[in-house]
């Protein structure tokens, strides 16, 4: 008994055909990671403006009112962070870390306005 597969060895030039159901999965796998990074930049964007905008309202207001300024700190984190989980749970990891090391950035500022108010 001998343990050698008959038939032709395989060359560097055999073709691989993938089914119909792995094409479909690879464009719904390209379609979430374009999904999730659009939900990301959303994320960014409401982050980039909300939070400079109620620091302003804060700080320049017609009354300081300490509460914008929690809120703002709290967006300061927490914006960052929940790009960090859209991203890495679609398979973004690259941006999910991105967005990881910008959360733990954002501590030391969102401290600095909370000791503000």
């Amino acid at each position: 008994m001998t343990l050698e597969i008959e038939g032709p060895p395989l060359t560097r030039g055999a073709v691989v055909h993938r089914t119909a159901q792995e094409k479909r999965d690879d464009r719904r796998a390209a379609a979430r990671r374009t999904e999730a990074a659009l939900h990301v930049l959303l994320v960014t964007l409401v982050w980039l403006v909300s939070v400079p905008f109620l620091l302003g309202w804060a700080l320049l207001g017609p009354e300081r009112s300490p509460g914008t300024l929690l809120f703002a700190a709290l967006l300061t984190v927490v914006l960052p962070f929940s790009g960090a989980v859209i991203a890495t749970r679609n398979g973004l990891y690259f941006t999910g870390g991105a967005y990881a090391m910008l959360t733990l950035a954002m501590v030391l500022p969102a401290i600095s306005m909370v000791r503000a108010g």
